[in-house]
């Protein structure tokens, strides 16, 4: 786990922690703790989904760009290869000229 996903873990489990905390000792009766306590963890759950939709959407993005890096670079070393061929198949028949005219 990344520490940008560890940090924002332990904000929303403080967050909630915080929120319960807070409402237990708040002067209301019982159904209404229960209701806020509930509201708020809806709340956050919403939040932690939003955030793993994020971290998914960055994953494929990521994913995505190196994936088309890989087949450029690919690409690019095909064509040097290729290059470096013709240079050598020129070569062997200059040199082959060379040998044969002497």
């Amino acid at each position: 786990m990344k520490s940008t996903s560890k940090i924002l873990l332990g904000v929303i489990t403080a967050a909630a922690a915080g929120a319960v905390i807070g409402m237990l000792f708040a002067p209301d009766k019982g159904n209404e703790i229960r209701s806020k306590v509930k509201k708020t963890a809806n709340e956050l759950a919403d939040e932690l989904l939003n955030a793993i939709r994020r971290g998914k959407s960055q994953y494929q993005d990521a994913k995505d760009d190196l994936r088309n890096k890989a087949y450029e670079l690919k690409g690019k070393a095909q064509q040097k290869v290729e290059e470096m061929a013709d240079e050598a198949d020129e070569q062997y028949n200059a040199t082959k000229k060379k040998l044969q005219v002497s």
